[in-house]
Parts: structure tokens; sequence; C-alpha cells
């Protein structure tokens, strides 16, 4: 099973191939999928900001089109001070493949730097039961 350091390399690896020419703001992800296979994603931004695509649902991507459903952990890598969290809307992608005590770790270039739970960071998740059928 790789390490979380395994983590932090491929997520510092995918932030440097991010494609962010407006915001400048590099982000880079790495999931770790209960196959044991860690998953790289990068932000991708457009002229139409409403449909870029962050780092964390890129990294989500490619573990899906892998055929895994399981999110171990993820690691999530910016420059900024205070470190970046997912958005929401991330929170909800990671909620979808993972358990409520998956980690989540954050990173910026000089390392891991701090830890959550799921519940930490998304305390009350959408579920599939609250929808109305």
């Amino acid at each position: 099973m790789p390490a979380i350091q395994d983590l932090y390399v491929q997520a510092r690896a995918a932030r440097e191939n991010a494609y962010a020419p407006y915001s400048k703001f590099k982000v880079g992800a790495a999931v770790l999928g209960d196959n044991g296979k860690i998953y790289r994603g990068c932000n991708v931004e457009n002229i139409s900001y409403p449909c870029g695509t962050c780092a964390e649902e890129s990294a989500i991507a490619a573990m899906i089109a892998d055929n895994t459903r399981h999110i171990e952990a993820i690691l999530i890598i910016a420059d900024s001070k205070p470190l970046i969290r997912p958005c929401g809307a991330c929170l909800q992608r990671i909620a979808e493949f993972a358990l409520s005590h998956t980690r989540i770790y954050l990173a910026d270039p000089e390392g891991i730097k701090q830890e959550f739970s799921l519940k930490d960071l998304l305390p009350s998740e959408f579920k599939a039961e609250e929808l109305c059928k």
C-alpha cells in the first residue's frame, strides 16, 4: 500500500501540470483508491470560470475511469497560506466515494501540513436516501 508521502509526491507533480492561466493558482490532488493505486488530478481553468475543473474532481474522475469506486485517502496541495481545503462541491464529490473517517491531507510545497477526516470538513453531507422518490 502506498504511503501518504507517495500521495504528496503524486499531487505535487500533478500540480505542476495544472492549467491556471487566469488565476495563476495551481492545485494538485492525489486520491488513493481501495485498489492501492494513486490517481492524480489538477485544476483546469476555462475562460468561462464556471466551466473549470477542480483538482480533486479530476483525480476522482481518473479513479472512476479506472473502475475504482472507493477513496481511501486524498491529498490536496497548493502554494497558499492558509492551506487550501476542498471546496463544498469537492467535499460532496469526495463523500460520494469515501467514508466519514476517510483521511484528507492538506499540503503546500514544503510538505504535508494538516490532516482531517471527511467528517471534520463535511459534518453533514447530502446522502442518497435524502433524494425524493
